[in-house]
């Protein structure tokens, strides 16, 4: 049986799929906006124009874009196989790792109204994942 056939006739394999993709775009987002902090400190653009034209010469800032491309095409199809109220709120992962990846690659602060956030996320998303199983 393919894939696409058991993902049509499992119900419970097709949510599992759809809820790994979704966090595989969580996972790329944050790579994404990443790469495009680190594209936009090494050029300076005062501009639509001059952003535009770095989007396509800057390979930080491109590599950022596409995972985005990439990101939103995945959660496309997360979409097909799973229900919009659980997978959307799992996108909001991608502001923990935001977070953390920029407490590591930029030292940025970390307070704890920032960790209470984050835990609130986690908890929201969690508590999701939880209700899917009932």
């Amino acid at each position: 049986m393919s894939t696409r056939n058991l993902l049509r006739t499992d119900p419970a394999a097709a949510r599992q799929f759809s809820i790994f993709l979704v966090f595989l775009c969580t996972v790329l987002g944050a790579a994404a906006q990443i790469l495009m902090k680190s594209g936009t400190q090494s050029s300076g653009h005062d501009s639509a124009m001059a952003l535009l034209i770095a989007i396509f010469s800057n390979p930080k800032l491109f590599a950022g874009y596409a995972l985005y491309g990439i990101s939103t095409a995945i959660l496309v199809v997360a979409l097909k196989y799973g229900e919009l109220s659980i997978l959307y709120p799992v996108i909001a992962l991608t502001y923990v790792w935001v977070t953390v990846l920029s407490v590591f690659i930029y030292n940025e602060s970390m307070n704890p109204m920032k960790m209470l956030g984050l835990a609130t996320v986690v908890a929201g998303v969690a508590m999701l994942g939880r209700a899917t199983r009932r």
